[in-house]
C-alpha cells in the first residue's frame, strides 16, 4: 500500500491531471507506505548550547549576549518551559571553542574564563568549565529532561603544525578529560553521547555513545578517520551543515526559497551515507551542528518565519538520507537560535521543531513529487500513535496547493520501488485529519511571529509555551497548503504497512 498526493495550485482536486487558467498544470507527489526508506532516532530533533562568550562578534554585531554555556541564566522560565515542552530534548554541548575548554577538576587549579585574543584559535584564549557550573548545568538537564551530547576537548596538548595549515600535531593529553568523566560518573550525571573518546570511560555498561569526527564532510578525511579509528570505536559519524553560506549574504532570502539550491546539500548527505554504509557504525550518521547561515546566523533572517523553509526542509531531507539526529545551532545564542537570546521567547523555527518532534515518527516513508518543486513533501509514520504524518513546505509566494490522498498497491512482487504504479482508489478516511498550519503574521515571512492555525504563537505572561493543538478537518476534503506556509498533517486511519 502507498499514498499518493495529488496537488494543484489554487484549486481543490481529486486524482488525475487538473489544470486551471491561473496555474497551467498540476503537480503530483506520492509517499510509499509499503516499506520504510530510512530510520531516524526517536529524538531526531536536537539543539546546541555553545561556548561563545559575550565578546564573540561577526558582521559588526555581537549576537551572543549571555547565552554562552558559561553565562546562560539557567533559571529563566522561558528557557525551562521551552525545553520541557519536548520531553525530552536532545542538547549538544559544544561548538568551535570546545577544543579550548579545560575542566576544573584534578590538577586544574586555575579555572579562567575565555579572553579575547586574536592570536589564539577562533580569537579566544583557553577557557575553563568549573565543576560548580557543570553541577548547575546538570541540575538544569535533570529538571527539564535533556538527553546530553558533550563535545570533549580533543586538542589539549597538541600544537599547530608548522607544515600543514589547519593540522594539529602531538599527543593528546587525556588526563583532564578522564578526571572530568570520573567526576561526572561519581555525581550520577547522565551523558548520552560524547564527541569523542571511547577508551576513557571505565564502565562499558554505562558508556555513552562515541561520536566523531565532526566538522564539514570531506570524503578523504572521514574515510581516513574511520579507518584509523578502527572497528567499533566510533558509534556515530557526525558532521556539520551550513549550506546557506555567510550570514551577511544579501541573497540568502532567495536561496531559502529556491528548491534547486536547497537540493544541492543532498550531495553531502549522500556522501556521509556512503561512509556509514562502508564502515557501519552502530549509531549511523548525525548532523551534530547546523545553523544554516555561518558565523552566528543571519540577523534579519535566521530568527524569522522564512528560515523555516530551510530548517524544516533540512529535517525532512536529512531524515530521508538516514541521518539519525539533526542538531540545530543553537537552542539559544547567536542569531540562528530557536529562542531569543535575551528574552528566551521562541522564534518561529522553535514551533516547527516542536511539531516535528511530536508528530513525525522515526520511520521514514519515500515521497515522490512531480512537476512542481516549490512544494516540498516528507512523510513519516506517526509518532507513538497509528497512521502517518506528512509535512508540506510551500516555497511559493504566489501559489497555493490542494492535495488529496490515494491508496495504491503493487500489482506484482517484482516491482521496484521506483516503478510507476497507478492508484487503485482514492483514500477516504473515516476519521478527521489533524492539521497544523504554520504561516507568518500578516504574510510577512521576514517577521518573527508565527501563526498556528491562524493563532499567534506567543508565550503566556508566565512564559508557558502556548498549546500546540491541531484543527480537525473532514477527511473527504483536500489538504490546503497556502502560499508561503508549512503544514503538518496526521492521518490516524491511514494503514501503511511500514507503520504497523
Amino acid at each position: 500500500m502507498a499514498v499518493e498526493l495529488v496537488a494543484t495550485r489554487g484549486v481543490a482536486v481529486g486524482l488525475g491531471q487538473v489544470a486551471d487558467e491561473t496555474c497551467g498544470g498540476s503537480t503530483r507527489c506520492g509517499a510509499r507506505g509499503a516499506t520504510p526508506i530510512a530510520e531516524t532516532d526517536d529524538n531526531f530533533v536536537c539543539a546546541t548550547l555553545d561556548w561563545w562568550p559575550t565578546e564573540k562578534c561577526n558582521y559588526n554585531q555581537c549576537p551572543w549576549g549571555k547565552a554562552g554555556i558559561l553565562n546562560l541564566d539557567l533559571k529563566m522560565k522561558g528557557l525551562i518551559n521551552a525545553v520541557k515542552a519536548f520531553n525530552p530534548l536532545r542538547i549538544k554541548i559544544g561548538g568551535s571553542l570546545q577544543d579550548q575548554v579545560v575542566y576544573g577538576v584534578g590538577e586544574v587549579k586555575n579555572c579562567p574564563n575565555f579572553i579575547k585574543n586574536e592570536d589564539s584559535l577562533f580569537g579566544f584564549s583557553q577557557g575553563c568549565l568549573p565543576l560548580e557550573r557543570w553541577d548547575q548545568l546538570n541540575n538544569f538537564f535533570n529538571q527539564t529532561g535533556v538527553k546530553v551530547i558533550f563535545g570533549l576537548n580533543a586538542l589539549l596538548g597538541r600544537n599547530r603544525s608548522e607544515i600543514e595549515k589547519g593540522l594539529w600535531v602531538g599527543d593528546w593529553q587525556s588526563q583532564n578529560a578522564r578526571d572530568f568523566m570520573k567526576y561526572t560518573i561519581s555525581k550520577g550525571y547522565k551523558v548520552d553521547s560524547h564527541e569523542f573518546v571511547k577508551e576513557l570511560h571505565p564502565d562499558p555498561k554505562t558508556q555513552p555513545k562515541v561520536l566523531g569526527p565532526s566538522g564539514y564532510y570531506d570524503e578523504k578525511w572521514f574515510n581516513s578517520f574511520l579507518e584509523v579509528s578502527g572497528h567499533d570505536v566510533v558509534d556515530g559519524v557526525t558532521h556539520h551543515i551550513y549550506n546557506l553560506g555567510p550570514g551577511d549574504d544579501p541573497n540568502m532570502i532567495a536561496k531559502i526559497q529556491d528548491p534547486s539550491y536547497l537540493n544541492q546539500v543532498s550531495q553531502t548527505y549522500k556522501g556521509v551515507l556512503n561512509i556509514v554504509n562502508k564502515f557501519k557504525p552502530q549509531s549511523g550518521a548525525w548532523v551534530s551542528e547546523s545553523g544554516g547561515a555561518l558565523h552566528g546566523g543571519a540577523k534579519d533572517l535566521s530568527p524569522t518565519f522564512a528560515d523555516g523553509f530551510w530548517y524544516l526542509d533540512q529535517l525532512g531531507m536529512a531524515s530521508t538520507y538516514n541521518q539519525k539526529v539533526f542538531c540545530r545551532q543553537t537552542l539559544i545564542g547567536g542569531n540562528y537560535a530557536l529562542l531569543n537570546t535575551t528574552t528566551s521567547i521562541p522564534n518561529p523555527d522553535y514551533y516547527g521543531a516542536l511539531l516535528w518532534h511530536r508528530l513525525m515518527g522515526s520511520t521514514v516513508l519515500a515521497v515522490t513529487q512531480e512537476s512542481n518543486p516549490n512544494l516540498r513533501v516528507y512523510a513519516h509514520c506517526a509518532k507513538k500513535k497509528p497512521g502517518i504524518s506528512i509535512i508540506f513546505i510551500n516555497l511559493s509566494k504566489d501559489s497555493s496547493f490542494n492535495a488529496t490522498l490515494s491508496n495504491y498497491e503493487h500489482q506484482g512482487r517484482n516491482l521496484r520501488s521506483t516503478d510507476v504504479v497507478k492508484p487503485n482508489f482514492e483514500f477516504r478516511g473515516s476519521k478527521d485529519r489533524e492539521e497544523y498550519h504554520l504561516a507568518a503574521l500578516a504574510g510577512n515571512i521576514r517577521g518573527q511571529i508565527v501563526l498556528l492555525n491562524d493563532v499567534p504563537m506567543v508565550p503566556t505572561e508566565t512564559f508557558d509555551i502556548p498549546a500546540v493543538e491541531p484543527k480537525l478537518v473532514n477527511a473527504s476534503t483536500p489538504i490546503h497548503i497556502a502560499a508561503h506556509s508549512i503544514v503538518y498533517v496526521t492521518i490516524r486511519d491511514f494503514q501503511a504497512p511500514a507503520c504497523a
